[in-house]
């Protein structure tokens, strides 16, 4: 049986690639080679752009940054002593609470698409690193359907709110910068999403459902 490859589109790619990115960045503070990467970036600035003055925004946060000072400033945001200054986790903007009914739809649709989740991870999948992750596969491997379904269950209710908060962090510099991007890359998935949804037939086979990716086994970070 010959296997059918997906073609994968410009805009496809690079919107994986930015989820790619921002779980990098929300995952853990910054590598020299990651930061080395963002402040030379090259970037077609594009006036009145949300997404060209978020890329310019940190790659110039990028230029005046570096490890030692990221280290502390993500250990203040996302980790701190007890607590952070912002909770990651999707259950939390959902329900105000951790472990929620959120978290246990969440891992259950994982287990559908075929995603695993590695022994060593200690923090729970709602993460949005680790949901960043999932969506950055599903672009480049499930249909349009599976991705809408995912999104609008795990992440499109809150995501912008999580960027607002976390842009007014008492510990934020360069995660102003991170929060810019998230929140103009999310405010065009939701259009995009909202296209996508208009052009989903009603009875679409298994648009209700999330469906596994095929031969799709991730390893959530």
């Amino acid at each position: 049986m010959t296997e059918t490859v997906r073609e994968i589109s410009e805009n496809d790619q690079l919107r994986a690639d930015i989820y790619q990115l921002l779980a990098a960045l929300m995952r853990r503070q910054p590598s020299a080679e990651l930061l080395q990467f963002l402040a030379d970036l090259d970037i077609e600035v594009e006036e009145g752009n949300a997404m060209s003055d978020a890329w310019v925004a940190l790659k110039q946060a990028a230029q005046k940054s570096d490890t030692d000072t990221l280290e502390d400033e993500y250990f203040a945001i996302f980790l701190g002593v007890g607590s952070g200054e912002i909770m990651p986790y999707g259950s939390w903007f959902m329900t105000g609470s951790l472990m929620d009914k959120p978290l246990a739809a969440l891992r259950s649709d994982l287990i559908q698409l075929g995603f695993e989740r590695e022994e060593n991870v200690k923090e729970p999948e709602d993460h949005v690193a680790a949901l960043c992750e999932v969506m950055g596969c599903l672009i480049l491997e499930a249909p349009g359907y599976r991705q809408l379904a995912f999104y609008q269950r795990h992440i499109g209710s809150w995501i912008i709110r999580f960027c607002d908060n976390l842009a007014k962090t008492p510990s934020a510099k360069f995660y102003v910068a991170v929060a810019q991007l998230a929140n103009a890359f999310f405010t065009a998935e939701a259009n995009e999403f909202e296209q996508l949804s208009l052009n989903i037939p009603v009875n679409c086979p298994g648009s209700a459902d999330l469906e596994p990716v095929e031969e799709q086994a991730v390893q959530i970070n």
